[in-house]
């Protein structure tokens, strides 16, 4: 997942930073830090990555046009999210 996957994901399931980190268990300046670019350790990227696929989100891998983010449809989406 790359930062702005990650930011266009929260955006679309009208998360905010902390809500997000809660659900990954880490810090809202994790988060925060990620939007913005800096490298984290690829655990923690893992663990935002499944709280936002947790939550409905398929990641888009990047295919010459760009990577993306898109959100399951309801019947698709995991109950109790």
């Amino acid at each position: 997942m790359q930062a702005v996957q990650c930011k266009m994901a929260r955006t679309a399931l009208g998360l905010g930073v902390r809500d997000l980190a809660a659900a990954a268990g880490v810090s809202a300046d994790t988060v925060a830090r990620f939007e913005r670019g800096d490298t984290l350790k690829d655990r923690t990227v893992a663990a935002l990555q499944a709280a936002l696929e947790t939550a409905g989100v398929i990641f888009i891998d990047e295919n010459g046009e760009g990577p993306g983010v898109r959100l399951r449809k309801p019947s698709e989406a995991p109950h109790g999210v």
